[in-house]
């Protein structure tokens, strides 16, 4: 819709015809100082011009136009759109994703097919995201070292996208948690202590780093970040071998322990992912334990208008004095 937000500025409208009321002509002042008001001689020779010729009444009403246009620039129109819902303060959470070579373990179906756990991460994640409005979202990707992927950031969709375009193996091979949980905590340190999460996804246990699990946990309690640690990776699959099928632990490498002991130490909680549909029950009580904060300020974007009453005045303005030269 569109509105003037200084309505009151239309007052000014006749003022050209008050003008040419109440002051006296130019040759009847005593000083000899006259004050010109915009097309006054135009309101002034308004019967003459009306009686000589057709270019006289269009300089008279392109003078008007002019006029009425100024004012309107001068009432400040604007366009105003729809109601857009500004959540008042969100939680800040940082996403870690473990992308050491252990990752390509084939043990997720998804959508009918067998996926490695990367690409279960990538989709169960994702859905996740899109659902935080009003949250900040941070990316975290660590291998031998932690990699800031994405700050903190309300842009959903450019960290689902570098999420979508991350692979195994492209921080290393190793698997160190306790600097991812350094780094998140760096990145997290400027928001406040209530609203700072971390979800920690990773199946192995660390062999990389500088910093180790519980250390970086024990700094994280200390700092008020919750951590939700998340084990990925199936229990038991079958592997074919020489002496048939033999019954295998893909994730005899998960170090539970340690995970649970994080999750314990900054008052979040441990979940165990074993299958696709375990990851989405995990980011639905994600979503029940951590809601997204309530949308309760609203505001309508503008755009000022004043720009094209102006130039339209302006280009009036041009053709009232080509009118008038022709005239003479």
């Amino acid at each position: 819709m569109y509105e003037f937000l200084w309505w009151w500025a239309f007052l000014l409208l006749p003022a050209p015809l008050l003008a040419r009321w109440w002051l006296r002509p130019a040759g009847q002042m005593a000083s000899g100082v006259a004050l010109k008001v915009p097309f006054l001689e135009d309101f002034q020779q308004g019967g003459k011009l009306l009686g000589r010729s057709w270019q006289g009444l269009l300089a008279l009403l392109l003078g008007i136009v002019a006029w009425m246009l100024l004012v309107a620039a001068a009432a400040r129109p604007v366009w105003i759109g729809d109601t857009v819902a500004v959540p008042v303060s969100g939680r800040d959470l940082m996403l870690a994703v473990d992308l050491s070579g252990s990752m390509q373990e084939q043990d997720f179906i998804l959508n009918g097919q067998v996926v490695d756990r990367l690409v279960a991460v990538k989709a169960v994640a994702g859905d996740f995201i899109r659902k935080r409005s009003g949250d900040r979202i941070g990316l975290v990707l660590f291998g031998d070292q932690a990699y800031l992927q994405a700050p903190l950031t309300f842009d959903r969709q450019t960290v689902l996208q570098l999420l979508n375009e991350s692979a195994i193996g492209l921080a290393g091979e190793r698997t160190a948690i306790g600097d991812a949980i350094g780094l998140a905590l760096k990145r997290l340190q400027g928001s406040p202590e209530k609203n700072r999460v971390l979800i920690l996804m990773t199946d192995g246990a660390n062999t990389a780093g500088s910093v180790s699990p519980l250390e970086a946990a024990d700094m994280a309690a200390a700092a008020g970040l919750k951590i939700y640690t998340v084990g990925i990776g199936s229990e038991s699959d079958q592997m074919r071998s020489m002496f048939g099928f033999q019954l295998m632990n893909p994730s005899a490498d998960l170090d539970e322990r340690t995970l649970k002991s994080i999750a314990d130490k900054t008052k979040g909680e441990y979940f165990r992912a074993r299958d696709t549909e375990e990851f989405q029950k995990i980011y639905a009580e994600l979503d029940r334990l951590e809601p997204v904060e309530k949308e309760a300020e609203h505001w309508r974007p503008q755009q000022e208008l004043f720009r094209w009453p102006l130039l339209a005045a302006f280009v009036l303005t041009l053709l009232t004095a080509v009118v008038r030269l022709e005239q003479e």
